[in-house]
């Protein structure tokens, strides 16, 4: 990994905080991801599954975790199954973890090689009355694609029909979306790393540079600073002028021109952990009147959403008032009028015109990271903040992002506050 080593006893922390929501008698188990094929012998490059780097650290494919806080034998209470590291493995793909190394890395002292697990398995099975299985609960999420633990769980039902399984996900969805310190300072790097990158760009953009161009400055700034991946914490989106208001731009093709505004939308990943991040840069250095008016409205929104990011609050309320503030704003830039407002569907209020996606979401090990929207916020929780306008009638789309820790007390801190973001820092920048 390019990544530095992380503390072992925050995977310890997290498995104690997973075994104390497990009912009595119970074991869960967590699957890596696949190497998923592309065509001949290609595969995409290798990305651990999140839950099984949250509760252990290990970051290679074909490891399996199992948690059985109350087996009878106490080193049977945290396993890890591991693929066995050999000769030929190490010279053709590098050697895997052996087990010191993983007990280094998770704390975990029960280490077996995988083709053991089957046999071990049918022990721990004989002692338990209940399962935790992991599947995939994300509200965002869309899979197709059978994974590695979607077969162990048809496996696993097949062989043992007579046990009560139960869902690890409510458990981990409101454990990973309140963040250890040790998870803060690693999602800091990432957003350090991140304005490493834009500082670089600030530099480089000038008049018949190409998206893709700006694309390979942030890959080789993020990639030289041991973000790990290909650099970035998900797909970027460089957006010269109208192609701002494609709100999931990633061709990154075309040539900025004179006048116009970039979007970049672009985070980079430390440790498996996200940042999330959008600037706009005016290709020829300085923003026109029109432009720096609708920029500084959305500043004024994001500064104002953020400071509703506190303890008790709830995402549907804050997201409408957010609304509210937008809505003033477009009326100030002429873009809505008041009767516009007073006719509104308030299914879809008139402001959806102009900004039609949500202002924040969590943030973690995954970008749209773990978290129950319906649940309130808690401090410890990590938001993006995000509002944006987008006027295709204009040829611009304007949005701006930053990340924030929600604090027991007072406002959240915003992780990305050392990168520039008022029109007159990022003019001078540009100079």
């Amino acid at each position: 990994m390019k990544y530095l080593p992380i503390d072992k006893n925050l995977f310890i922390k997290n498995r104690k905080k997973f075994a104390s929501k497990m009912q009595p008698n119970s074991l869960a188990i967590f699957n890596s991801n696949d190497i998923y094929p592309v065509s001949a012998d290609s595969t995409l490059p290798f990305a651990q599954h999140r839950d099984i780097f949250y509760l252990s650290g290990v970051d290679q494919e074909e490891s399996v975790l199992v948690l059985f806080p109350d087996s009878p034998k106490s080193e049977n209470r945290e396993i890890l199954f591991l693929k066995e590291t050999n000769e030929h493995i190490a010279i053709w793909e590098g050697a895997k973890l052996d087990k010191k190394q993983a007990f280094e890395t998770s704390g975990i002292e029960t280490v077996y090689w995988l083709q053991d697990m089957d046999k071990v398995l049918f022990e721990l099975m004989t002692q338990t009355e209940n399962v935790y299985l992991n599947t995939n609960e994300h509200y965002r999420s869309s899979v197709e694609t059978e994974t590695r633990e979607a077969r162990f769980i048809k496996k696993l039902k097949d062989k043992y029909p007579a046990h009560e399984y139960k869902r690890a996900q409510p458990i981990l969805q409101r454990l990973r979306s309140i963040k250890e310190p040790e998870e803060i300072a690693l999602i800091q790097e990432a957003c350090n790393i991140t304005e490493k990158g834009v500082r670089r760009i600030f530099g480089f953009v000038k008049p018949g540079v190409w998206e893709h161009e700006i694309e390979a400055e942030f890959a080789h700034e993020f990639l030289r600073n041991r973000a790990n991946g290909n650099g970035f914490a998900y797909t970027p989106i460089i957006a010269s002028g109208a192609n701002a208001n494609v709100l999931h731009y990633i061709e990154n093709n075309q040539q900025c021109k004179a006048g116009e505004l970039i979007l970049m939308d672009v985070g980079a990943m430390y440790a498996n952990y996200s940042s999330d991040l959008t600037r706009m840069i005016p290709v020829s250095g300085k923003f026109t009147e029109r432009q720096k008016q609708v920029y500084n409205a959305v500043l004024r929104v994001k500064d104002a959403a953020a400071k509703m990011l506190v303890p008790g609050a709830y995402w549907a309320a804050y997201q409408a008032e957010v609304g509210k503030i937008m809505t003033r704003e477009l009326i100030g830039l002429g873009l809505l009028t008041q009767a516009n407002v007073d006719q509104e569907d308030p299914k879809w209020p008139a402001y959806k015109k102009y900004f039609m996606h949500g202002t924040s979401h969590h943030m973690g090990l995954d970008t749209h990271d773990y978290g129950i929207l319906t649940e309130p916020m808690q401090a410890g929780m990590v938001f993006t903040v995000e509002p944006g306008i987008y006027i295709p009638e204009e040829g611009f789309g304007i949005r701006i992002e930053d990340d924030y820790v929600i604090q027991a007390k007072g406002e959240p801190v915003n992780l990305m506050k050392n990168i520039p973001i008022t029109v007159e820092e990022i003019e001078a920048l540009m100079k």
